[in-house]
């Protein structure tokens, strides 16, 4: 017995008193870097949609799918993330993901058809599941915890800032050169940090390669429980939802598969991922509110630029422009979050960053007839701010209180809870403004009548102006009435668009008081206990 602990013993101080050999900042900076690419690539294709489907001769709606996959695989990997790290070594795993994230982003450039881009998306999006959990818990590992806030903030810059430059950059690229360079940029970038990665990056003693038994049951029912509901909210708009059965299908065995995973990663001796990380207070409401902040960020990345190209009328270059203001903000803005995290309480900070983005998505909802490109970008301003002073806030309390033996799962459930509320998001917000455009249009069309003075004013007005620029009396009577008809349709968008900003508003607002659930933590003292 005294041999086993001294052995024991032995090996805990070893971990302890592990560095790493290179330097932490310049270790942290590649990771990121490979993360950002990643992050980039689950927004990216959004406003190229519209382009992949007319050059590979498909419907809008199936080109989605390009989105879909990626986001479902990205989901389940994300959760399993930290068995295979474990199974393949945390550093073997990473450099396998950011190989095959680089190959597959080059053959979905590559691709003639969009089944074959599916197929090549999927594959993308397992691949660098992987990339954001690694991440986490090498900067974990590699920063003691008084520095881990700084290191937190430079994790936000790929975190944060990639879904909202993604638009802009897929934007630029698809207008100025074509739609296949959204997935071609990453080659570059996938090559110089497989090199930089492999050079630099080393395991940990804790985090070295380890043959457990795979879980083939939990990975089985996470995979099919996330993936079921991904495509549930997904496609749920276009099958008419529960009206549809295929839909119902879906979410019978997506909520029992989630019920059955739960029950076996709790009761399971060697689990895919150790649930019990949800016993720490600070973790489990640090994972909640980063769930919400994912809904928000991936909601109003992609709401933001289909408004500016659907209702306004914008190329996808100037949809993604519109959000470039607001990452830079959030850069900018994230250092001086770090210096005021060493004065004054993280709850106290994160109380004012919820309540702040909640107020900011509630002044955005005013779209109004003649928004402007400036108004626009005033209130992308306005939502992205708030957000520099969460993530790194929440990050920091969230793993303050966990062994670091706990690391890789809560890393794994973290980016996961994120990244998949986040996917959920996009599909949600999408069919929420659909659904609300429907039930608007239906309310306004009953007042629209041509009786109404109102309306014969706006008829009135509409046909002198035709006239005036040579219309006949029969040309203007057509052009009043379909000038009537868009301005009614562009009214109900602004009003089913309101109504999202003021919805994810409120879902903002009740994080507030759960901020007050969390251990008062100020300055350094944020992170004690961690070891």
């Amino acid at each position: 017995m005294s041999g086993a602990a001294t052995a024991s013993s032995e090996a805990d101080n070893k971990n302890s008193s592990w560095k790493p050999k290179h330097n932490p900042w310049l270790i942290a900076v590649v990771v990121t870097l490979a993360t950002f690419m990643e992050v980039l690539d689950t927004t990216i294709v959004n406003v190229a949609l519209p382009h992949i489907s007319g050059a590979l001769g498909s419907s809008y709606d199936d080109a989605t799918w390009a989105l879909t996959s990626y986001l479902v695989a990205n989901g389940i990997v994300l959760t399993i993330s930290s068995w295979l790290a474990k199974f393949f070594g945390r550093k073997r795993y990473f450099v396998i993901c950011i190989v095959l994230f680089t190959i597959t982003s080059f053959l979905c450039g590559l691709s003639t058809s969009l089944p074959m881009l599916v197929v090549f998306r999927l594959l993308q999006g397992f691949f660098g599941g992987g990339l954001q959990p690694c991440q986490q818990s090498i900067i974990l590992d590699i920063f003691p915890p008084e520095k881990r806030g700084a290191a937190f903030g430079l994790t936000a810059i790929a975190t944060v800032v990639g879904p909202v430059l993604g638009p802009m950059l897929g934007g630029w690229l698809t207008d100025n050169y074509n739609w296949r360079w959204i997935f071609f940029v990453n080659i570059p970038f996938g090559i110089f940090t497989i090199i930089a990665v492999a050079s630099l990056l080393e395991d940990p003693p804790w985090e070295k390669a380890r043959r457990e038994k795979i879980d083939v049951i939990g990975i089985g029912l996470i995979s099919l429980a996330l993936g079921c509901i991904e495509i549930m909210t997904d496609r749920g708009e276009d099958d008419d939802w529960f009206g549809s059965s295929f839909i119902v299908t879906l979410a019978v065995i997506g909520v029992i598969a989630f019920i059955a995973a739960i029950y076996w990663l709790l009761k399971a001796k060697n689990p895919l991922v150790r649930l019990t990380v949800f016993k720490d207070r600070n973790f489990a409401i640090g994972t909640i509110m980063m769930g919400v902040l994912g809904v928000v960020l991936y909601a109003s990345a992609v709401i933001v630029p289909q408004f500016a190209q659907q209702v306004q009328g914008y190329t996808a270059t100037i949809a993604g422009q519109l959000l470039a203001p607001g990452g830079l903000t959030i850069m900018i803005l994230i250092p001086l979050v770090g210096r005021l995290m060493q004065k004054i309480e993280l709850r106290l900070i994160i109380a004012f960053g919820f309540f702040a983005l909640s107020m900011a998505l509630f002044s955005s909802a005013v779209l109004y007839q003649d928004v402007d490109f400036r108004f626009l970008v005033k209130c992308r301003i306005m939502q992205t701010a708030p957000l520099a002073f969460l993530f790194v806030p929440i990050s920091t309390f969230a793993y303050s209180t966990l062994p670091k033996e706990l690391n890789g799962d809560a890393s794994a459930l973290f980016s996961m809870v994120r990244n998949y509320f986040g996917s959920l998001a996009i599909s949600l917000s999408t069919a929420a403004i659909i659904e609300t455009r429907q039930v608007h249009q239906s309310d306004l069309s009953r007042h629209a009548v041509m009786s109404r003075p109102e309306i014969r004013s706006y008829l009135s007005q509409a046909e002198a102006a035709a006239q005036a620029h040579g219309m006949s009396f029969l040309q203007s009577q057509q052009y009043a009435i379909q000038h009537l008809y868009q301005d009614f349709l562009k009214q109900v968008s602004l009003l089913a668009y309101n109504q999202v900003f003021n919805m994810l508003g409120v879902m903002t607002l009740f994080m507030v008081p759960l901020c007050f659930l969390i251990t008062a933590q100020k300055g350094k003292k944020a992170d004690v206990g961690v070891h």
